[in-house]
């Protein structure tokens, strides 16, 4: 009796052992507000099928999870935009090769508050209204108001996607009102009648409303085929080809599970390797 007593605390303290052995894999996950909805439903899936895995999200804007991933801050960088080159410079001068995997199609949608009467926009009318040449929205069809305008900063790979497209590098009016993620555009929109503003075709919610551009509406197959004007490639970056826990989390982004979830998001997944 002493003898199977002796055998079953010996099992038990083993079994404790090998559970306090089978270490927890973190990978750390930062920048694009875009790509951070992505991110968190692939996150939360993965870590019911794989509990070993722990992945800490945070978002803070292409550009700062670029270079965090420069400084070895992050395993993996968020970006709504391509890494610049002077991004790639600062990267090898610090030993880091940055490892680039499209993630999802994206769209780039002019929102306005579902108060607003308006429908529909063409690509000079927006660049006017962020040059703050068009300051009412009765000269483009809406009421009588004054204009609000409601940008991204400039650390957000999005402002330098509507930058690039629909400003042709000219200046958005110094009135805009900066925000520092999707969300918060959101949210500016949500409480002013006469706001305007641009997210990402996964932060289209019932509190604010989509605007046509030249009688195009955003959804995920119109920036799919390229029919949207305002389309871009979202991505992840990582420190040389991803490996260990690093690599589960970016091989469930492009499996067929991953992929599923990307459509969930309302995004679009990118063409399969």
């Amino acid at each position: 009796m002493r003898k199977n007593y002796l055998i079953s605390l010996l099992a038990l303290s083993a079994m404790a052992v090998s559970a306090s052995s089978m270490a927890k894999e973190n990978v750390t996950v930062s920048g694009s507000t875009t790509v951070l909805p992505v991110m968190q439903k692939i996150s939360e899936h993965l870590m019911q099928k794989d509990p070993s895995v722990v992945i800490e999200l945070s978002g803070g804007g292409s550009g700062s999870g670029i270079k965090a991933l420069n400084e070895q801050l992050t395993q993996v960088a968020m970006s709504s935009r391509k890494i610049k080159d002077k991004e790639l410079k600062a990267a090898e001068e610090k030993g880091v090769k940055p490892f680039e995997i499209p993630v999802a199609v994206d769209a780039i949608v002019p929102i306005v508050n579902p108060k607003n009467s308006l429908k529909n926009l063409s690509l000079d009318d927006l660049r006017k209204i962020y040059k703050g040449e068009i300051k009412n929205w009765k000269d483009v069809g809406g009421p009588d108001a004054p204009i609000v305008l409601v940008s991204r900063d400039t650390s957000s790979g999005t402002f330098e996607t509507w930058e690039s497209l629909v400003m042709k590098n000219q200046r958005v009016s110094p009135r805009a009102l900066l925000q520092s993620s999707n969300g918060t555009v959101v949210q500016t929109v949500a409480k002013n009648p006469n706001a305007i503003g641009y997210v990402g075709l996964g932060y289209l919610v019932s509190i604010i409303k989509a605007i046509e551009i030249n009688g195009i509406k955003a959804t995920p197959e119109t920036a799919k085929d390229g029919k949207w004007p305002l389309s871009r490639d979202l991505y992840l970056y990582t420190n040389h080809q991803p490996q260990g826990a690093v690599k589960k989390v970016t091989d469930f982004c492009l499996s067929e599970e991953g992929r599923s979830l990307i459509k969930e998001v309302g995004f679009v997944p990118p063409a399969k390797r």
